[in-house]
């Protein structure tokens, strides 16, 4: 079969609802890349907590984090095709001081390398470091660069009024992303950066044509780059407005090895 490129979500997709690898997952993803085929990674997480995987799945190519705010090649600190687009600090900061009114709980600003939050208290999830510095609460003096992203956090049903006041005050000048699993939130990035981005600089660092990109995906930060892909995958367990997109559904959720199952029986394997 001619080589693919093979676009990964992480939560929700690729991770079981443990946040974990299954084994036949690990076995699958490693035969298509001894079958010379590519899987890269294209996950909302920084690369912090997206590390493990790419590691352990042996990966050799480019990364996307932060829904496409980030592309870069782990294993090459000069690839020529970096990039990393960021939201300006004078908005942070502003929307820090519009928390209450604007009924959000907590705000996490995501740094390339480092965690910054409104507070230092923070849930007991994987996704944020056991211990906070104080450095890193944030405020003018602390908040130390441009920020990549933005978790807004409140209780679910506030999301979308929120998402709202978000989008009234601030316009055009940003993007508005929902996270769903077991911490649903809004994530906030630069205008114009979606998943699909990094997927088509990735693709075009490899000289794949976009006919012979996989992508699979669950959720609402998924739905350009699902577009975007020749062949757009979503999971059953996937969010109904991304399915009447998609180009197929699997017949599993992630929790059932849905995407090794598909990915099985498209190649063959």
């Amino acid at each position: 079969m001619k080589q693919k490129l093979i676009a990964l979500d992480l939560d929700g997709t690729t991770l079981n609802n443990q946040s974990l690898l299954s084994d036949r997952t690990k076995k699958v993803l490693a035969t298509l890349q001894k079958d010379n085929h590519l899987v890269m990674i294209a996950t909302g997480r920084p690369y912090r907590n997206s590390k493990e995987f790419y590691e352990t799945l042996k990966m050799t190519t480019p990364l996307v984090n932060f829904n496409g705010a980030l592309c870069h090649n782990p294993h090459d600190s000069n690839w020529s095709n970096y990039y990393h687009k960021t939201l300006n600090k004078d908005f942070a900061m502003d929307l820090i001081e519009q928390r209450e009114e604007m009924g959000i709980d907590f705000i996490c600003i995501e740094g390339k390398n480092k965690l910054f939050a409104s507070t230092a208290t923070l849930p007991a999830n994987e996704y944020f470091p056991k211990n906070l510095l104080a450095t890193q609460i944030t405020s003018k003096d602390t908040l130390s660069e441009n920020p990549t992203s933005m978790n807004v956090f409140s209780d679910e049903r506030n999301l979308e009024a929120i998402r709202d006041r978000i989008l009234a005050r601030y316009g055009n000048a940003i993007e508005i992303r929902t996270w769903g699993g077991t911490m649903p939130c809004l994530e906030i990035v630069s205008a114009g950066v979606q998943k699909a981005l990094g997927v088509e600089v990735v693709a075009n660092n490899y000289g794949i044509k976009r006919e012979d990109i996989l992508a699979f995906g669950d959720e609402d930060n998924d739905m350009e780059m699902i577009r975007y892909a020749g062949h757009g995958v979503v999971m059953q367990n996937g969010i109904t407005a991304l399915k009447k997109i998609a180009d197929d559904v699997t017949m599993h959720t992630n929790h059932e090895d849905g995407l090794a199952i598909y990915l099985e029986k498209y190649f063959c394997l």
